[in-house]
């Protein structure tokens, strides 16, 4: 991977993905700002990062508002100098599981501010940065109910496959500026988000699997390999693309 020198901001970096993420990135040698809604979280992964012998810094910053992501990126660059790749990681699920007629007004408004609102954020103060250096790569981490229906869960979908929308419509406007814009669209992958929905049902689990025709879910560090070779430049001539991770689940 050639990553190495590279200054790169994970968003939602404080667990499963995007904490994944940054300890892979780190290890390829890019210098990794890990941050994330939950300051303890990302200073506990920015550690273990630094323990390993890799380079980064955490910081605390909430998506959903803007003046946050403002700052989170300033201070990037003024601390390093350049902003090479964001990765928007943040993610959140809603509270409950219900058809769109009882859906809340509340998990409609946190998950869409966080998902699309808090994607846009990140999106549009990366690119101003990247227009001023002359390049500049972006990597959004969608979902696979960004791609395909999935009931009973109405802001997720809607926000992801505004995250895949918003992926091709930016990469269409910014691959003359040398940007890239691409999303990772994982399937079910154990991490908190998983183990929530899990919970709601004790089947869930095995329902789930008879999805997926590799009959299991996937690991973080597997969706990691893949916005690591985005992040790096051996995957320089693309842009506009989903990349699935999902077991096989979109064939059905």
């Amino acid at each position: 991977m050639q990553l190495e020198n590279k200054v790169v901001i994970i968003t939602g970096a404080g667990s499963g993905i995007g904490a994944a993420s940054a300890a892979l990135l780190a290890k390829h040698k890019a210098l990794v700002i890990v941050s994330d809604v939950n300051s303890e979280k990302a200073q506990n992964v920015a550690d273990q990062i630094k323990i390993s012998g890799g380079e980064a810094f955490a910081f605390k910053a909430d998506v959903s508002k803007f003046e946050e992501v403002e700052l989170l990126i300033s201070q990037t660059i003024k601390d390093h100098g350049k902003l090479d790749v964001m990765i928007n990681s943040a993610g959140i699920g809603g509270e409950n599981q219900r058809k769109t007629a009882e859906h809340t007004l509340e998990d409609w408004d946190n998950v869409i501010a966080v998902n699309q609102t808090g994607v846009f954020y990140c999106m549009k103060v990366a690119l101003q940065q990247m227009m001023k250096q002359g390049h500049g790569n972006i990597i959004n981490i969608a979902s696979l109910a960004g791609l395909k229906p999935s009931g009973y869960n109405l802001s997720y979908s809607a926000s992801k496959f505004a995250v895949v929308g918003m992926t091709k419509s930016a990469a269409l406007e910014y691959g003359r500026g040398n940007i890239r814009i691409n999303a990772v669209c994982p399937g079910y992958t154990n991490s908190a988000l998983l183990d929530k929905l899990l919970a709601s049902r004790p089947d869930m689990g095995e329902t789930l699997k008879k999805l997926i025709p590799m009959d299991r879910f996937g690991e973080a560090d597997e969706i990691a390999e893949a916005v690591a070779w985005l992040a790096s430049d051996n995957s320089k001539y693309i842009t506009g693309q989903t990349i699935t991770l999902d077991g096989g689940t979109s064939l059905l």
